[in-house]
Parts: structure tokens; sequence; C-alpha cells
């Protein structure tokens, strides 16, 4: 069995946008400062490196199905001009309301959306992955629940991080101040 660390996608990999959203297009794509070497890092330790990232957009009629993967496009074209790459992305499209406009087909009260483990479960059978030998690195007590729940050790980053909630919910806690204050 492989050893892996599970990155989620907005605000570890990719800089969340002003107020601390998420991308919608792939031009508001941009790699946080430490991802690309960080990811090099762990490859060159031998860790697979497999995004999970929850994307409800569509489902809640925000962005589109295409946005997400043309951000995902964008990303792996920046780590590659950095020099890495990650093995692999799951995304969990569902929400369990919707909203208006959203795609319907994607309301879904599902086992992949964070907290909950699904994405690390169907990417340890898809690579065969020891869930306990690997890591989760997330910036939200969401990514830590679901890394804990599918029995991975579970790292916080992020400015956001040092709010006792979040401190409490991870194996490890990094945090920093925010560049605006």
């Amino acid at each position: 069995m492989r050893r892996a660390c599970f990155l989620d996608r907005d605000g570890v990999i990719i800089d969340l946008l002003p107020g601390g959203e998420s991308v919608r297009t792939p031009d508001q794509v941009r790699l946080a400062e430490a991802a690309a070497p960080a990811i090099a890092r762990l490859r060159a330790a031998g860790l697979l490196t497999i995004v999970v990232t929850t994307q409800p957009g569509p489902a809640l009629g925000l962005y589109t199905v295409e946005s997400v993967h043309g951000a995902i496009a964008r990303m792996h074209a920046l780590l590659a001009a950095a020099g890495t790459r990650v093995d692999d992305v799951m995304v969990c499209w569902h929400d369990p309301q919707g909203g208006p406009g959203g795609d319907m087909r994607l309301v879904v009260d599902c086992d992949c959306r964070k907290p909950r483990p699904g994405m690390l479960h169907e990417a340890a059978r898809r690579h065969d992955i020891d869930l306990a030998g690997s890591f989760l690195v997330g910036d939200r007590t969401t990514d830590a629940d679901a890394g804990r729940a599918a029995g991975c050790r579970t790292i916080l980053v992020g400015p956001g991080a040092g709010v006792p909630r979040l401190a409490e919910a991870a194996d490890l806690v990094l945090a920093w101040l925010a560049k605006d204050g």
C-alpha cells in the first residue's frame, strides 16, 4: 500500500479571492506561494499527492462544471510550469440543497462532500492507499473532519488556522497572518 498527502484545492493549493471566496473561473487561479515547492517535496518523499475538493457551485448555480474543469486545468498548468504535478484530483460536485439556477442533478446528500470521507475512500481504492499512513492538508474544519473520518492525520494551514475550533480540529495547525492584516 502507498501513502498519500491529500490536499484541499482552495486556500491550500490555490489562493482564495479577496474576501475568502473560492475561484470561479480559470483566469482567477493563482497558486499559493508555498504550494508548488511543498508538492514537489511531498512527491520527492514518495507520497502520492491527491487533490480533494468540494465544488458545489454548479449545484448552487454560481458557476459551471466546465469552469471548474478549466480552473483545475489551469492549476495543472501552473504546477507543471513550476516543475511539479499532483497525481489525481477528486471532486465532489454535490450540494444537499442546491440553489436557484443550479444543476438539479448535483443536488445530492452524498458521501463525498467533506466532512464526509468519501473522496478519500475512493482515492484509497483507486490508488491502493494506506489511509492510516496518510495525511490531509486543508484550511477548514470540514477538511480536518474528513481526514479524521478516513483515518488520516490532519494538518490545517492558513490565516484562519489559529481560530480555536480550527486549532482543536487537526493533528497539526500551521497558522499565519493574512497578507492584508
